[in-house]
């Protein structure tokens, strides 16, 4: 997968906006204003950076190489994944789950506007 397809998918779910808060370089993927992705556009290979079930995150790790704790974020709940020799389908299941628990942590009312718009 490459930054315009993991841009897509995100851009694709209800509620997602996009913003560079902290550099020209990192785009950072939002719902109801929480981060639910990073995405360094100058880094090779594709690097994202996704919150993760810290169960699940540490079965990630032991299975893949390619999965370590989130540099400059909580490393029990963010994951750094280097795309590179990952399957497509478990890239897009580490986003929705990303997605899923983001939104899951934002109150009744927003997740409600969110659902409504």
């Amino acid at each position: 997968m490459d930054a315009n397809e993991i841009l897509d998918y995100c851009l694709a779910q209800k509620g997602v906006t996009e913003t560079f808060p902290f550099d020209k370089e990192t785009l950072v993927m939002k719902v109801g204003a929480k981060m639910f992705l990073l995405m360094s556009l100058d880094k090779q290979p594709l690097t994202i950076a996704v919150k993760t079930d810290p169960e699940w995150s540490a079965e990630l790790r032991e299975q893949h190489p390619q999965i370590t704790g989130a540099y400059h974020m909580n490393k029990t709940h963010w994951n750094s994944v280097s795309l590179d020799g990952l399957k497509k389908e478990l890239i897009l299941q580490l986003i929705d789950d990303s997605y899923d628990l983001v939104f899951k942590s934002l109150t009744k009312k927003i997740q409600n506007a969110i659902i409504n718009s």
